[in-house]
């Protein structure tokens, strides 16, 4: 068994940290010139990554995007040898590399456990396996399945459903599972919560084993949330908005509100939210409900999803697990109240 000092460790995330650097301006993972991911259809975002074939099981997914190796528990010493108590270091037996230091009572889930949970829906033909990578060096295996539901609204404006399941290598990380439906003209993304709490999603604590089918008896909520999904984007679609409340409303959800108007136009109190304002009419997908708040909502996805952040790498870790996400849900409530108000 190996020994790992405190010193070495932080040696090793340097020496990891600047060669990601050198290599690389993505947050996605690449190992001996590749990228540690598997696609199903079109180029992704960043046009990295394996093209795979749609009938693959989740285990040959898993294999085929580099994620097949395991992570372990082991002792952490000082630089003179003595233990230190109550703390370990978690290492993937690819490299052998340190991918985090945590507590004893830390449980490690393993990437296979993470694709085997959708085993049960790809056999039964109700998913099918999507996308799958490694962010972080490691420190944040994701999985995403398109399901059957999708729903189309005006005419051609389809929005399919996926599951995201994250499994984080990480101290002070759990693992979720959240719903995210894609607008198919834009993929401009929503990562929804299956719990009632909007912003709560369905996370699993590493200091408790996990069990998938704990996990599953809830998944039966995710129906449900599609088709409220379907209702608000329904209901934003029939609702037109006003220059001074759309102007008014980009304001809100990327800085703050003006508070009068100059020259008898309320003006912008951020780049972002001039940017989302001059959106509006040339975003993906823009002919679809035009003038509605539904176009305004999606103007702000596809300022966080496509156009902020100096990556897409960057803005992909920002919309589903970053300050992006919130902005997003913030959006739709905005949206929401100014399209009830309408």
């Amino acid at each position: 068994m190996t020994l790992f000092s405190k010193q070495g460790i932080m040696n090793i995330q340097t020496e990891k940290t600047t060669r990601r650097k050198y290599i690389m301006a993505h947050e996605l993972e690449i190992v001996n010139g590749n990228a540690q991911m598997a696609y199903v259809g079109d180029l992704p975002w960043h046009g990295l990554g394996t093209k795979v074939e749609h009938d693959l099981t989740p285990g040959d997914f898993q294999k085929v995007a580099g994620l097949d190796w395991t992570v372990e528990k082991q002792p952490l010493v000082t630089a003179t040898g003595l233990p230190i108590k109550n703390k370990e270091a978690l290492v993937r037996s690819s490299d052998n590399s340190v991918l985090d230091v945590v507590g004893t009572g830390w449980n490690p889930v393993q990437n296979s456990e993470a694709f085997e949970f959708f085993h049960e829906y790809v056999m039964a033909g109700d998913m099918e396996m999507h996308t799958a990578g490694s962010l972080k060096d490691g420190q944040m295996v994701w999985a995403l399945a398109k399901t059957k539901e999708s729903f189309e609204l005006f005419d051609g404006d389809v929005t399919d459903n996926y599951f995201l399941f994250t499994n984080p290598h990480q101290f002070g990380k759990a693992i979720n599972i959240r719903m995210t439906p894609i607008r198919v003209v834009c993929n401009n993304t929503l990562t929804l919560s299956l719990s009632q709490n909007a912003d709560k999603m369905l996370t699993v604590n590493h200091r408790k084993e996990f069990d998938a089918s704990e996990v599953k008896e809830q998944m039966g909520i995710a129906r449900e949330k599609m088709e409220q999904y379907k209702s608000m984007a329904a209901h934003l679609g029939s609702k037109r908005y006003t220059p001074d409340n759309v102007i008014q409303y980009f304001n809100e959800v990327f800085g703050a509100p003006a508070k009068e108007k100059v020259d008898g136009v309320l003006p912008f109190t951020s780049r972002n939210s001039k940017g989302a304002f001059e959106n509006l009419d040339v975003q993906p997908g823009a002919e679809f409900a035009q003038g509605t708040w539904w176009t305004a909502f999606n103007s702000v996805t596809n300022m966080t999803d496509h156009l902020q952040g100096r990556s897409n790498d960057g803005r992909l870790v920002s919309s589903w697990y970053g300050r992006n996400r919130k902005v997003k849900l913030n959006a739709l409530e905005k949206a929401l109240e100014y399209a009830d108000a309408a």
